[in-house]
C-alpha cells in the first residue's frame, strides 16, 4: 500500500513568497531611495542619483523648513486634519448609530444614499463646494478646507461604522435604558466604547486621506500662507526644478511621508484586525 506523501510547506508557499518579496521590493526601494537622498547635496545627486550618500546633510532639512516653509505647511495640514477629523467622526458615529438602532420613515432610503455617494469621484464635487464655500465665506480658509474634507469622507465613514455597530448587542442598550441612561448617554458611554476598533480604524484611514489630499487644497486655498503640506510641496517642486536644490525637494518629500509611514507602522496590527472584524461581521 503506497503512502502520499506530504508537500513541503515552505516549497508550496515559495512562488508565493517569492513574488511578495518582489513586491516589497518594488514598493520599498523608492520609500527608501527618497529619505537617503534628502541626506545628499544637489552635486552628489548629480554625480550619482542612486549611490548612498557620502555623509548626512542635514542642512536640507533646515532649508526645507525655513526657506521653504514646510514647517508653516505643517502646521496647516496639522490643523486641518484634526478639524476634518473631529466634525467628520462626530457625524458620522451619531449617524451610523441612528441608521443601526432607528427605523423611521426613509431609513433604508437614507442608508442607501450614503452607500451611493461613495461611487462619485472627488472631481464631481469640486464646483459645488466651491460654490458653498464661497457663499459661507469660508473659502480660501483652514477651517472651510477641513469642512469640505468632513463632507467628503462622511459616506464611506458611516458606511464602515455601520459594519461595526450592527455587531454590537442590543441588550446593553436596553439593560442602559433600564437604568436611566439616555441616548446620547448610551451612545458615549456604551457604544463608543464597545465600537473602539471601528472609530480607531476609519480615523486613521480618514487621517491618511486628508493629510495627503491635494486637489480640494488647490481648489480651495490660494493664500499662500494657508497651503497645506502637499500644496506646499507642489508649489516647492516647481520652485526646486529653476533653483535645483534637490536635497531641500526630497527633505520636503521625507516630511510630508513620516507622519502616515509612522501612524501605520505603530498602528498596523489594529488597522488589519479592525478590517477583517468590520468585513466579517458587518
Amino acid at each position: 500500500m503506497k503512502t502520499e506523501r506530504k508537500s513541503d510547506p515552505f516549497l508550496s508557499l515559495l512562488p508565493t513568497r517569492m513574488i511578495l518579496m518582489l513586491y516589497s521590493i518594488v514598493v520599498l526601494y523608492p520609500l527608501i531611495w527618497t529619505v537617503y537622498t534628502s541626506f545628499k547635496t544637489t552635486n552628489e545627486f548629480y554625480d550619482s542619483p542612486w549611490a548612498l550618500p557620502k555623509q548626512f546633510y542635514f542642512e536640507n532639512f533646515v532649508k526645507a523648513f525655513t526657506e521653504a516653509q514646510i514647517g508653516h505647511y505643517f502646521i496647516n495640514s496639522a490643523v486641518v486634519t484634526i478639524v476634518a477629523l473631529l466634525i467628520c467622526n462626530s457625524i458620522s458615529f451619531a449617524a451610523a448609530y441612528a441608521i443601526t438602532r432607528f427605523r423611521f420613515p426613509f431609513s433604508g432610503f437614507l442608508r442607501r444614499m450614503f452607500m451611493s455617494a461613495l461611487f462619485f469621484p472627488i472631481a464631481f464635487s469640486i464646483v459645488p463646494l466651491f460654490m458653498l464655500l464661497n457663499k459661507l465665506h469660508l473659502l480660501d480658509n483652514l477651517a472651510g478646507l477641513g469642512i469640505a474634507y468632513a463632507a467628503h469622507a462622511i459616506p464611506f465613514t458611516i458606511y464602515l461604522l455601520t459594519g461595526f455597530l450592527v455587531t454590537i448587542p442590543k441588550e446593553y442598550e436596553e439593560a442602559a435604558m433600564i437604568d436611566g441612561c439616555s441616548h446620547f448617554g448610551i451612545l458615549l458611554r456604551i457604544i463608543a466604547p464597545m465600537a473602539k476598533a471601528g472609530v480607531v480604524t476609519i480615523t486613521i484611514f480618514n487621517f491618511m486621506a486628508f493629510w495627503n489630499e491635494y486637489i480640494m487644497a488647490l481648489s480651495f486655498i490660494s493664500t499662500e500662507s494657508k497651503r497645506t503640506l502637499t500644496l506646499g510641496l507642489a508649489y516647492l517642486m516647481e520652485v526646486q526644478r529653476y533653483a535645483t536644490d534637490w536635497g531641500a525637494l526630497f527633505a520636503g518629500l521625507v516630511t510630508v511621508m513620516i507622519p502616515t509611514m509612522v501612524l501605520y507602522a505603530i498602528l498596523q496590527r489594529q488597522i488589519t484586525s479592525g478590517i477583517s472584524l468590520g468585513g466579517l461581521k458587518g
